[in-house]
């Protein structure tokens, strides 16, 4: 194949690339510089700053008041979550990463493995989109009884356009199923990501 059949091969994969079949999808991999500059931003006030703020955001919803604009909680029969609209805050693309990156940490911490980190990339009508994304699973082990889902399964995702921030979001989607127990509160999941 020539470097020119090269060239119109990817355009042609961007074309037809979608959310499910984007045209790059790889795995997440962070550089020594990147993880040096995280291990800096988790030793400033920053992620305190951030999980007292959704703390308070998901308290004022629970409660019926009026939260920020700028966070948004879902809350279906079988997932609960929130978006953060970092399009209209004042953090850089660097601190939503490390924000991003630190959920995760955060979940591990709560008996949970990661089943993968990947990045997507696909054209949209007016925009290109870039999903990076982390999906947790609580450690359960196969027996004769329930199994503990703990939460569920925890997807926290991270949206990119055209390369600027759009929103993280993350999403705790519990079985209804007679394998597992039944999953904890998303409040229980927000009190220990935030503690």
């Amino acid at each position: 194949m020539t470097f020119w059949d090269q060239i119109k091969k990817i355009f042609a994969e961007a074309d037809s690339s979608s959310p499910s079949s984007p045209t790059i999808h790889e795995l997440i991999q962070r550089s020594e510089e990147d993880l040096a500059a995280y291990g800096y931003w988790k030793s400033t006030a920053a992620p305190r700053r951030l999980l007292d703020w959704l703390s308070t955001q998901y308290t004022r919803s629970k409660d019926g008041l009026t939260t920020d604009n700028t966070i948004g909680f879902l809350d279906t029969q079988s997932s609960k979550g929130f978006v953060m609209y970092f399009r209209e805050m004042n953090y850089n693309r660097e601190e939503i990463t490390h924000f991003f990156h630190y959920l995760k940490e955060r979940v591990l911490t709560l008996n949970y493995r990661s089943d993968i980190s990947d990045r997507r990339i696909f054209p949209r009508n007016d925009w290109i989109e870039t999903q990076e994304r982390h999906y947790l699973k609580p450690n359960t082990t196969f027996s004769e009884v329930k199994m503990d889902q703990a939460f569920g399964n925890i997807m926290i995702e991270f949206e990119l356009r055209n390369e600027l921030p759009h929103n993280l979001r993350l999403r705790a989607t519990v079985y209804n199923d007679a394998l597992y127990e039944a999953g904890g509160s998303f409040g229980g999941l927000v009190m220990a990501l935030t503690a």
